[in-house]
């Protein structure tokens, strides 16, 4: 299984529907968005796939965009983090905002993996048993190359697709 990773789309729709054609090419049915989508219209783009959404410090009309997104796609999450199992992996998703937060997911060790956001910077480490992943952003402060990550749950490998 293939999962798409996402994360700071800030309303950049052309980067946006970029990644989008490279999901729909390689068939990925779940995407992963790590925060700060910003907006419902933004974030209807994304109806094809099951989304699994953690709120950002962008996203300030959550409980409209966990309508909109349970709307399109009921087998969707969105909330401020996501804990569970896809696939046989413990993966745990926030934006990143939230140190404390952040980092009690990481000291509790019980996680594969955690993909997060807000730094606008790719990532990809492995601190005690969970590997950290942030895929980087697709909008918002320009701080390197647009990108994000597909994940092979079978394979365990994490490649960063660069937009620009």
């Amino acid at each position: 299984m293939q999962i798409a990773i996402l994360s700071d789309t800030h309303n950049h729709l052309a980067n946006l529907q970029k990644a989008l054609r490279i999901i729909e090419d390689e068939n990925i049915q779940t995407v992963i968005h790590c925060g700060d989508v910003t907006t419902t219209e933004t974030l209807a783009l994304l109806s094809p796939c099951k989304v699994i959404l953690t709120y950002g410090n962008g996203d300030f009309s959550s409980g409209e965009m966990r309508n909109t997104l349970l709307r399109l796609n009921p087998e969707s999450y969105a909330g401020s983090v996501f804990q569970g199992e896809i696939d046989g992996l413990m993966i745990a998703v926030t934006h990143g905002h939230h140190l404390s937060q952040f980092q009690n997911l990481i000291n509790s060790q019980q996680f594969d993996w955690i993909f997060f956001g807000h730094s606008h910077r790719r990532e990809d480490r492995l601190q005690g048993r969970t590997r950290l992943v942030n895929p980087g952003a697709l909008g918002g402060l320009h701080k390197e190359e647009r990108s994000f990550c597909i994940l092979d749950t079978q394979t365990r490998q994490i490649l960063f697709i660069l937009l620009e």
